[in-house]
């Protein structure tokens, strides 16, 4: 077993399915960026969580994984062997969880301490001084 964490987007869209046993599960592709090329992530979640979070995206949206990876082969249509990766996904993290996180912060109580900056301090802001972009909304 080899725990991994990987990051692409997805690519098609995931589909939730049933198990036998009646218990749901979604399975995913994700092409993620691997040395000159691309390789294909064959995704599967069973936790609520994951499961719920992959169903949440859509084609081309990015993700992060982390999970049990396996490696594998396959062969193309002019008889080359490629690389495959299967992945029982844990976590899933996307752009949606950071936006959800940061607002969550920007929201919360501050404590005493918090809410008085020094003289000479800066307020807070969504970008840093090299940010040519301007602020970080997802």
């Amino acid at each position: 077993m080899i725990e991994a964490l990987i990051s692409g987007k997805l690519h098609g869209e995931p589909a939730q399915k049933i198990a036998r046993t009646g218990k749901p599960y979604v399975t995913a592709r994700v092409r993620a960026h691997a040395g000159e090329g691309d390789v294909f992530v064959n995704v599967i979640a069973f936790s609520q969580a994951a499961c719920e979070a992959l169903l949440a995206l859509s084609e081309g949206d990015a993700v992060a994984l982390a999970g049990t990876l396996t490696p594998k082969a396959w062969i193309d249509k002019e008889g080359t062997a490629r690389p495959a990766l299967d992945l029982v996904a844990s976590h899933v993290l996307t752009a949606y969880h950071v936006t959800r996180k940061r607002k969550a912060l920007e929201r919360r109580p501050r404590a005493p301490h918090e809410t008085q900056l020094p003289p000479d301090a800066q307020p807070y802001t969504r970008h840093d001084e090299f940010d040519e972009a301007g602020p970080l909304d997802f």
